[in-house]
Order: structure tokens, then C-alpha cells, then sequence
């Protein structure tokens, strides 16, 4: 039996949707009801960010607790730079306590990207850690240290990729260490340069990976052309194809523009053997996602 509704999705063979939001800078409830109403619907399950870039925000258990109570279907996204080993086992248990079915692993950006830069990070696990200390602590009700648990958190694990970072081969053999380690699926760096992961996904084919994990490609609606030049030429693991560049610098309506290549994203990549799923990130745009979905021919969803 499926533990989440993505996970439902995803064994039955659908093509999955999850979608980003991204908690305020407060403690504004409100804020992050008005974004899951929005949303309802237009994915299978929604990523909650966890102190993204290393800002301040609202945590992703409350704010994961807060958009479910809206009826949608939380991922919470753990990051190992904030919490050593006792505080994320904690965190995992108090999540599955409040009815979070999904759990996203990641390490986390370094706090010097942040608005805390004099921060002391902790970094006591990795990604790959943590994402076998969930996977133990759920199949085998234990403790990192050995002890055994009376319940057990019952969640659907989760890792990312970064397909355009280097050393290119290096990403599948990290990949393969996230399997390895528990993750069941897997969501990329949004995907701006399709023949980058279109090589990424032949290697994880050819090693059968799609088999053990279900892929998602990121997919991110850029906003403006001014954006898409910086990421281009400024933002490290990140490729931005020079088409998508000069479509938003010659586009009338460069919003539109932007929905469009997204729409067009997301039917190329789901013809890309070895993809199962979209992970779609409008940062700090998340009004436009029901518009890909439905154009995309997403909706409504199964």
C-alpha cells in the first residue's frame, strides 16, 4: 500500500506532478494558506522549502501541517546544515506525528549564501546520511545509535540531483549512493539545458536506475530575461541554454514567453526515457503554476 498520494502516483504509473512553496519570512499563516489554496489540485504533492538559500523562514513541519490542513499533500524538505543527528531524527518523528507522508533529504546551502552568513552550520550528517537514517528508521525502527523505536515514521524518502554540476559523470555515481541509501524519488536542478540532461538520463538508464528510483525533472518558469542572463552567467551548478536567453530577450509579452517554454519543457521531458515525474519551481511565482499544468496537459491530476 502506498504510504503518500505521490507515492500512489508514482507506483501506478502516472506521470507525477509536485510543485514548490516557499514559506514567508514570518509567521504569517495566512500567507501560506492563500498560496495552497491556489495550488490545490494542480500537483500530486508540494514540496515545502526548508530556510531556502539559507534565509529565515517559517519551518517547513509548520508550514507543511498548515498548507495539509488546505488538503493538499505535503513534502517536507530536511536540510542537514541547521540540525545535528539527534535534531533531524527528532524533526522526522515530529513530522510523521503530524501526519507528513513525504520527506525530502537534502544537505543544504551554505549558510554564507544566507542573511545569516556569521552562522555556525552544523552539517553533522550529509544528504546521503540522512537519507539512510530515515530509510533505518522507518524499515527497521531504529535509531542512528542503535536504539529501536515503539512507531515508526512511515514516509515516502526523497533526494535532489544537480544533473549540470560538475564533474558531469560524478552525478550519476552520487545518484547512485542517494538509491543506495533509501531515496525513492529523486528531483532535479530545474532542467534549462536539455541536452545536459538528456545525457544525464541516458548514463541513468543504462544503469537501470529509473527502475530503483523515479525521476522528476525540475522544471522553472523564468520570469524575466534579465533573470535567465544572471543564472546564465552567475548562478554555479546551474546551465542556462542560450535559446531560452534570447526567447525572453526578444519576447513581446515575456511572461507569456516564459509559460511557454515551460509548457514545451515539460512535454519534451516527458518523452526522455527514464522520467516519471515534473518538479515544477516557479520561485516566488507560484500563481503560474496551474497554467503549465493545465497547458501541459496535467490536469486534473489522477
Amino acid at each position: 500500500m502506498a504510504r503518500s498520494n505521490l507515492e500512489r502516483v508514482i507506483t501506478g504509473g502516472h506521470f507525477a506532478v509536485t510543485a514548490e512553496i516557499g514559506p514567508p519570512k514570518s509567521c504569517n499563516a495566512d500567507f501560506v494558506r492563500k498560496k495552497a489554496r491556489a495550488l490545490k489540485g494542480y500537483a500530486d504533492a508540494f514540496n515545502v522549502t526548508d530556510n531556502q538559500t539559507a534565509i529565515v523562514r517559517m519551518s517547513s513541519i509548520a508550514a507543511g501541517v498548515i498548507i495539509q490542513s488546505e488538503g493538499l499533500e505535503a513534502v517536507i524538505q530536511m536540510t542537514c546544515r541547521d540540525r545535528n543527528r539527534i535534531a533531524l531524527q527528532s524533526d522526522v518523528l515530529g513530522a510523521a506525528a503530524l501526519g507528513i507522508k513525504n520527506i525530502l533529504c537534502l544537505t543544504g546551502d551554505h549558510q554564507s549564501f544566507g542573511n545569516h552568513p556569521e552562522a555556525k552550520n552544523v552539517f553533522d550528517l550529509d544528504s546521503i546520511q540522512l537519507l539512510y537514517a530515515v530509510r533505518n528508521m522507518r524499515d527497521h525502527g531504529r535509531f542512528i545509535c542503535g536504539e529501536e523505536m515503539k512507531v515508526r515514521p512511515d514516509m515516502f524518502i526523497g533526494c535532489v540531483e544537480n544533473p549540470f554540476a560538475d564533474p558531469f559523470k560524478f552525478r550519476v555515481i552520487r545518484l547512485k549512493k542517494k538509491v543506495e541509501a533509501g531515496a525513492e524519488f529523486v528531483q532535479t536542478q530545474c532542467v534549462l539545458e536539455m541536452g545536459r540532461f538528456r545525457e544525464f538520463m541516458k548514463m541513468v538508464v543504462e544503469q537501470g536506475f529509473h527502475e530503483r528510483v523515479a525521476v522528476l525533472a525540475g522544471i522553472m518558469p523564468i520570469k524575466s530575461a534579465k533573470m535567465a542572463r544572471y543564472m546564465q552567467k552567475n548562478v554555479a551548478g546551474m546551465m542556462v541554454s542560450e535559446d531560452i536567453c534570447r526567447r525572453l530577450e526578444q519576447a513581446k509579452d515575456v511572461e507569456e514567453e516564459a509559460i511557454r517554454i515551460a509548457v514545451e519543457q515539460v512535454q519534451e521531458v516527458r518523452e526522455i526515457p527514464g522520467v516519471r515525474g515534473v518538479h515544477l519551481m516557479a520561485v516566488a511565482w507560484e500563481e503560474v503554476i496551474p497554467e503549465i499544468v493545465r497547458r501541459a496537459g496535467l490536469y486534473p491530476r489522477p
